[in-house]
């Protein structure tokens, strides 16, 4: 676990934005079952998560399509939280940073790590707004 005053900041890059934090399963399975899309990110303090997904996150909110619902949970911080955002990502494999798209409680588009790390944020946004486009 890492100490709150670290990733204080990596929350508040996503909290800033409109995210929700989702600190339980129970949280998580409330936003998954919300009618409308929801996109979910796993946030966590490696640097993809800094340089790409955060950024990539914010610069898709500007499509003028975009989920009804953002939350995200802390890949490190909220054990119980991510782990039940995971369930709902199988048949994926657990990563963090990874991004998922749900619409009325069905994963439609995923982002996992290795579509995030070593890419630049712009082009990870471009497939998330492509996703909001066909499914928000």
């Amino acid at each position: 676990m890492y100490p709150p005053e670290l990733v204080k900041p990596m929350r508040e890059d996503l909290t800033s934005i409109g995210f929700e934090e989702l600190h339980s399963e129970e949280q998580v399975d409330e936003a998954i079952a919300r009618k409308g899309t929801t996109l979910v990110v796993v946030n966590s303090v490696c640097g993809c998560a800094a340089a790409n997904a955060r950024p990539a996150a914010r610069i898709s909110l500007q499509n003028s399509k975009r989920p009804d619902h953002l939350v995200t949970v802390f890949a490190g911080v909220d054990r119980e939280a991510t782990e039940k955002a995971r369930d709902y990502m199988v048949p994926f494999p657990p990563s963090s940073p990874s991004m998922a798209l749900f619409r009325d409680g069905e994963l439609v588009h995923m982002l996992e790590r290795h579509h995030i790390e070593g890419r630049p944020a712009e082009i990870i946004a471009d497939n998330l707004t492509e996703a909001y486009n066909e499914f928000c």
